[in-house]
């Protein structure tokens, strides 16, 4: 097993990193592995890098187009790599400690109105009533998203003793395998009951998942991802059509209609709260927006 491969399984073992993550920081870091070993020619050797070395690849990878967000992850992967070196191997310094991370340009989440989710689900929900398993558990996928704001992965992940339609309660395993308890309504209730019934007379009664394929396997992301962008590219407005997407319309719509701040950042298993107050600003556009439209005073006066 090489270092890489090392680190890799460290990072989802022992600090319970989502497969995506982990998946990125190894492309990453195998991608500076070629570049420092002149494409397998030599050994490497993370000890005798130093932080002029790092540079040089970066400056690199900026030369060939590399954007700012792509430089980032990479100086993140780097310094990630380079701790587990310190923490496990003795390594003496961290050389990607000293690297500048380039700035990024924040960009707001995208979003769907919600007029348009509400009919994407009741669209969805309208050629359900024809019994079909796929298509009942496709509507359900969509009203959980936008339902919960799960991640793609959290909803894959979910277990069948994870959803309760007694207390209205989904137990999620979140990112660094965190689980928090998300709340749901009688509406979403009524459609697991019916999906649950519908699930066991075709994939058979003992179904670990809670989401399966016909056959009773579980879901995988990309099929989940394509159930939702094929709903989407048929219903809604959007310059982006994934699962994060609905995410984002769940946290926006709840900021819109009231709730707090702090209660958004519970639902979507933020760590930190400045990860939830993106949405605020896309809550402050919508009422701008509103206001330039209603406002007598807000609008120029014609000539």
């Amino acid at each position: 097993m090489t270092m890489i491969d090392a680190f890799l399984k460290y990072m989802s073992n022992e600090l319970g990193l989502s497969a995506l993550t982990v998946e990125a920081y190894g492309r990453d870091l195998r991608q500076w592995e070629e570049y420092a070993t002149s494409g397998g020619r030599y050994e490497l050797r993370p000890e005798s890098t130093s932080v002029s070395d790092l540079r040089l690849w970066l400056a690199s990878l900026s030369r060939e187009g590399a954007s700012a967000r792509t430089v980032r992850r990479k100086v993140q992967a780097l310094r990630a790599f380079f701790r587990y070196m310190m923490r496990v191997h003795g390594m003496g310094d961290n050389p990607a400690a000293e690297l500048v991370i380039p700035r990024q340009k924040r960009q707001l989440p995208v979003y769907v109105r919600q007029e348009e989710t509400m009919a994407m689900i009741d669209a969805m929900e309208s050629r359900a009533e024809s019994g079909d398993f796929t298509d009942l558990r496709n509507a359900l996928i969509l009203d959980m998203f936008y339902s919960t704001g799960l991640r793609c992965s959290e909803l894959t992940g979910l277990k069948d003793a994870d959803v309760d339609t007694v207390k209205g309660e989904l137990k999620v395993l979140g990112k660094r395998n965190k689980e928090r308890i998300v709340p749901f309504g009688t509406e979403l209730s009524d459609l697991i009951d019916d999906y649950r019934r519908v699930r066991e007379a075709t994939a058979g009664p003992r179904c670990e998942s809670f989401f399966v394929r016909p056959s009773g396997e579980p879901l995988y992301r990309k099929l989940v991802y394509n159930i939702v962008h094929r709903a989407m590219e048929e219903n809604v407005h959007a310059s982006r059509m994934s699962p994060h997407v609905m995410r984002h319309s769940f946290a926006t719509d709840l900021l819109n209609n009231g709730a707090r701040l702090a209660s958004v950042q519970q639902l979507l298993g933020h760590q930190s709260l400045s990860t939830t107050q993106v949405y605020t600003h896309i809550s402050f556009r919508e009422l701008k927006q509103n206001y330039q439209l209603a406002h007598p005073r807000a609008q120029n006066k014609g000539g």
